[in-house]
C-alpha cells in the first residue's frame, strides 16, 4: 500500500465527485425524458442536489483514501464476496440491514430517548427524500386527467402508473405526504432537544455545530407545513415569502449535507463491510502474544495493522519482533520494564514502592 500526496488525493476525490454529480445529471436527463417532464420551478433544488452529490462523492473518496479505511473497507468486501461464504453473508447482510437501518438497535442500546429521536428523524427524512428528489428530477409528475377534471394522473418516467379521484381518501395522503414526513421529523427533533436539554453528559460536550443539523431540519419542516397552512387556511397569506424561505432552507440543507454531521448518513452503510471483516477475523486463526502466548486478536487484524503502519511510515518492528505481536497487557509491562532500564542506566536509584 502506498502513501499518496495530498494533491493526488484531492485530484482523485475531485474525479469521483465529478463522476457522482455527472451520474445525477444523467439520471435527471434520462428520467425526465430529455427534460420534457422537468419542472423549471424546481431548478434550484436540482442544482443544490447536484452540488451535494459532488460534495458527497468528493468527501467519500477522500475518506476511503486513508490507508486504514481503504484497507479495511476493501478487505471487508473481498471477504463478503468469497464464494463459499457468500450465501451466509447475504443472509447476515439482510439481518444487519434490518437491525441497523430499519429497527436501529445499535442506537437503542445507547438509550431509548436517543433511539426515538433518531428513528423518527431518519424515517421522516427518508420519506421526504423519496418524494422530493423524484419530483425535483422530473422522474415523477402529476397532472389532471385529460378525460376528466375530477381525476388526477400520476406519471413515473413519463409512464402513466395510476390515477385517483380528487375526492378520494388517497388524494389528501398524496398531496400532504411531505407534511406527514415533516411532522415525523418534528417529533424526532422534539425528542432530540428534550434529551440534549436534560442530559448533563450531552450538555457538557455539546457544541454549536451539533445543533446546526437540528436547526436546518426544523426550519425546513416548519416552513413546509406553513406553506400548507397558508394555502388551505389563510388564503395564501405570505405564501410567496414562505415558499422562498422554504426553498432557501432546503437548498442550504442540501449544500450542508456533505460537510457536516449529515455525512454520517452515507458513512454508516459503507461501514457494513467492517462487520464482515470482524466475522472473518473471529472465525479464522487468532494471533497469540509473543511474550505470554495468550490470544488477543485475530491474525487477520494483526497482520493488516502491520500493513497499515508500514503504509503510514510507522516503524514498530525491532530485533525481529513487531509491536503488534504483543497483547495490550504485555505492551504495558514492556513499557514499564523499558522505563525502569532507562532509569537504571541513568544511575538513579529505583523509586520505592509506597
Amino acid at each position: 500500500m502506498e502513501i499518496t500526496g495530498r494533491g493526488s488525493d484531492a485530484a482523485h476525490a475531485t474525479g469521483w465527485g465529478l463522476l457522482t454529480a455527472g451520474v445525477v445529471v444523467l439520471g435527471i436527463l434520462l428520467g425526465s425524458r430529455g427534460l420534457k417532464d422537468f419542472d423549471t420551478a424546481l431548478v434550484p433544488y436540482a442544482g443544490a442536489t447536484i452540488f451535494a452529490a459532488f460534495g458527497l462523492g468528493y468527501r467519500h473518496a477522500m475518506w476511503l483514501r486513508r490507508p486504514p479505511t481503504r484497507l479495511y473497507w476493501r478487505r471487508g468486501w473481498q471477504l463478503f464476496f468469497t464464494p463459499r461464504r457468500l450465501p451466509s453473508n447475504l443472509a447476515r447482510l439482510g439481518e444487519r440491514l434490518w437491525s441497523n437501518f430499519v429497527v436501529q438497535r445499535f442506537i437503542f442500546r445507547r438509550g431509548a430517548l436517543r433511539w426515538a429521536a433518531h428513528w423518527w428523524i431518519f424515517w421522516g427524512c427518508l420519506l421526504a427524500a423519496a418524494v422530493t428528489f423524484p419530483l425535483s428530477f422530473g422522474w415523477v409528475r402529476f397532472e389532471t386527467a385529460r378525460d376528466s377534471q375530477a381525476l388526477y394522473q400520476a406519471f413515473v418516467f413519463g409512464i402513466p402508473v395510476f390515477r385517483f379521484p380528487l375526492d378520494s381518501w388517497i388524494a389528501p395522503l398524496v398531496f400532504q405526504v411531505l407534511d406527514v414526513s415533516a411532522a415525523m421529523v418534528l417529533v424526532g427533533l422534539g425528542f432530540a432537544l428534550w434529551r440534549r436539554a436534560r442530559d448533563r453528559g450531552a450538555l457538557a460536550v455539546q457544541q454549536s455545530s451539533d445543533l446546526i443539523p437540528l436547526v436546518l431540519l426544523f426550519t425546513v419542516c416548519v416552513t413546509g407545513i406553513l406553506l400548507t397552512v397558508s394555502t388551505h387556511f389563510v388564503r395564501g397569506f405570505h405564501y410567496e415569502f414562505l415558499s422562498q424561505f422554504h426553498a432557501v432552507s432546503v437548498i442550504f440543507t442540501l449544500v450542508y449535507l456533505p460537510f457536516g454531521k449529515f455525512f454520517h448518513i452515507f458513512q454508516r452503510p459503507a461501514q457494513l463491510s467492517i462487520s464482515f471483516y470482524k466475522d472473518a477475523g473471529a472465525a479464522g486463526p487468532q494471533a497469540a502474544c509473543a511474550r505470554c502466548g495468550q490470544p488477543f486478536a485475530s491474525a487477520l487484524h494483526a497482520g493488516d495493522l502491520k500493513t497499515v503502519e508500514e503504509a503510514l511510515s510507522i516503524r514498530y518492528a525491532a530485533a525481529g519482533a513487531h509491536y503488534q505481536e504483543f497483547c495490550p497487557a504485555c505492551r504495558r509491562k514492556m513499557l514499564a520494564i523499558t522505563q525502569d532500564g532507562i532509569w537504571r542506566a541513568a544511575g538513579r536509584p529505583r523509586p520505592e514502592r509506597p
